[in-house]
């Protein structure tokens, strides 16, 4: 069966298998990670992904709480797409972070307006590290950012980019800092999904 073009003449089923995938892509997650936390096997994930196994309405709830939506979500048929950015912002450990990219592919960059509060200015005892590439352009103030064995203070009209492999933190220097950082999903998922 050809696939349909228009979202709008999809079946419930369907639909209910491309927001599955949509979601789970926009949240960076495996299927893996999905089929743990809706306490399935994921080859059965995958098949009801890819329509080679039956949805059933008991596999609804625990799939919406894997990905944190609600059942109503994947039911519903997905809402006009509106171009503007108006996600809320976050915070949390001394930053307010503003998306300034809507939620991409697994595996896409993401941008956000950064707010380094100046009370962050302590590094933590043990210096993160995870996969990927972060990349921050400071607006205001100055950045402190310890890389490795590198303690550098980053000023206004700067940028750096860096291996997140190599242990990092990033706090003020003498009041508060404004920034643009592009994350990667395993970035986005240490500094926003804490």
């Amino acid at each position: 069966m050809q696939a349909n073009s228009n979202p709008g003449d999809e079946s419930v089923d369907g639909r209910v298998r491309r927001r599955l995938r949509e979601i789970r892509a926009d949240r960076g997650l495996t299927l893996q990670q999905v089929a743990e936390r809706a306490h399935i096997d994921v080859s059965t994930l995958s098949r009801l992904e890819s329509g080679k196994r039956r949805l059933a309405l008991d596999h609804l709830p625990g799939l919406a709480t894997a990905l944190g939506v609600t059942t109503d979500e994947l039911l519903d048929p997905p809402p006009p797409q509106d171009p503007r950015v108006r996600s809320r912002p976050r915070t949390f450990d001394g930053m307010t972070l503003w998306p300034l990219t809507h939620r991409g592919p697994a595996g896409g960059l993401h941008a956000y307006r950064v707010q380094v509060d100046a009370r962050r200015d302590r590094p933590p005892a043990e210096l993160p590290v995870h996969d990927g590439q972060d990349w921050f352009y400071v607006l205001e103030g100055r950045l402190r950012l310890l890389l490795g064995a590198d303690d550098l203070t980053i000023e206004p009209g700067e940028v750096v980019e860096f291996s997140t492999r190599t242990p990092h933190w990033f706090g003020a220097v003498d009041g508060p800092v404004t920034l643009i950082a592009i994350f990667g999903p395993h970035g986005e998922k240490l500094h926003l999904h804490r």
